[in-house]
């Protein structure tokens, strides 16, 4: 019965382990996407073209990345001091 977990929380399969995954990875390859566009939207305003606001919404993609850059750095080093 499909509904047997529901109402018999013993009938539950146990829950897989939580997969392991590098964020400085992540957060670097979507921060250096957002510096490819900033470059992008640097060259469409020296241009002519008005891409002032798209440029503030690239740059504001960057210093989270760097923000999350930072928090990851850290978050790691509390991970492995809490490890040993």
């Amino acid at each position: 019965m499909k509904l047997a977990p529901i109402f018999d929380p013993d009938a539950r399969r146990p829950s897989p382990k939580p997969v392991q995954v590098d964020l400085r990875r992540i957060f670097l390859g979507g921060t250096t996407a957002w510096l490819l566009s900033l470059g992008v939207c640097a060259i469409m305003l020296w241009c002519g073209v008005d891409a002032m606001k798209p440029l503030i919404v690239c740059a504001s993609g960057v210093g989270v990345g760097v923000l999350l850059l930072i928090w990851e750095h850290f978050n790691r080093w509390d991970y492995r001091r809490l490890a040993q």
